[in-house]
């Protein structure tokens, strides 16, 4: 039975229907509070809100697909870290039979901050009958790249609306796009590409629509997936239309982070 996937309204996460009642979520970033207090922004921990949200969700759900950067330090884990994660961990696993990691770029050594019974996958990801899940940080396997649909997180999409004074306001958002090459690499690819927001509400987004976006992940910098004609979504559902017709120019006084 094919899997339909839809995202739960006003939630950064995606609900996956088939064989199993799956919920994917990525980018959580647990310990970020450490960098922001090292800039001098004190902010609370927002782990637990992350977990009662998904608690919430739990009921009726087969399977938790977290799609990488689970915790935020690279290199190493902070002190926050090594106390949130399995916490988190262990509060989810009684509310959900299995838990799928695909690890992020975030992650190295998380291993062994997770209970025996969360699956690790690495940064090739995984196939759950015609869905594959990947961070995106790295080349998907050939396997995953065989699914009928992928689903990716690591670039945390947001779209940019840009008034008539210049006035920029940046809010997340799904993208679903197709792919407009195999590249040399692979032999197929997906149908479609599902490009979730970031789990983590403290973190900031890409504006996939800004001119010359520079876009993470060798799928997307080797120009594999078209996301020009990408359809934008806001959290609510809401379609606002393709990538290239929601184009704002790029200003001095508008810079991303690398």
């Amino acid at each position: 039975m094919p899997y339909e996937a839809s995202p739960i309204p006003d939630r950064p996460v995606l609900e996956l229907v088939g064989e199993e009642r799956v919920l994917c979520v990525g980018d959580l970033h647990i310990g970020i509070e450490a960098d922001m207090r090292f800039r001098g922004v004190i902010v609370p921990s927002q782990t637990h809100r992350m977990e009662k949200e998904l608690k919430d969700l739990a009921e009726g759900v087969d399977r938790l697909v977290i799609i990488g950067d689970v915790k935020h330090q690279v290199p190493g884990s902070t002190k926050q870290e090594h106390i949130e994660v399995p916490r988190f961990f262990n509060g989810l696993l009684n509310q959900y039979p299995r838990i799928d990691l695909v690890k992020g770029n975030h992650d190295t050594d998380i291993e062994r901050m997770l209970p025996s019974r969360v699956v690790v996958h690495d940064q090739g990801g995984f196939v759950l009958d015609d869905v594959g899940f990947v961070h995106g940080h790295a080349w998907p396997s050939e396997e995953v790249m065989s699914s009928r649909l992928l689903i990716m997180g690591h670039n945390h999409p947001a779209v940019i609306f840009e008034d008539g004074l210049h006035h920029n306001q940046v809010e997340r958002c799904w993208v679903r796009c197709r792919f407009k090459s195999t590249g040399e690499r692979y032999s197929r690819v997906p149908e479609e590409a599902i490009m979730i927001p970031a789990f983590n509400r403290s973190l900031g987004g890409g504006p996939v629509n800004l001119e010359g976006p520079r876009m993470l992940g060798p799928l997307l910098s080797n120009e594999l997936v078209d996301l020009e004609n990408g359809q934008v979504y806001l959290m609510d559902g809401l379609l606002l239309g393709t990538v290239s017709s929601l184009r704002v120019k790029r200003r001095g006084y508008f810079r991303l982070e690398d």
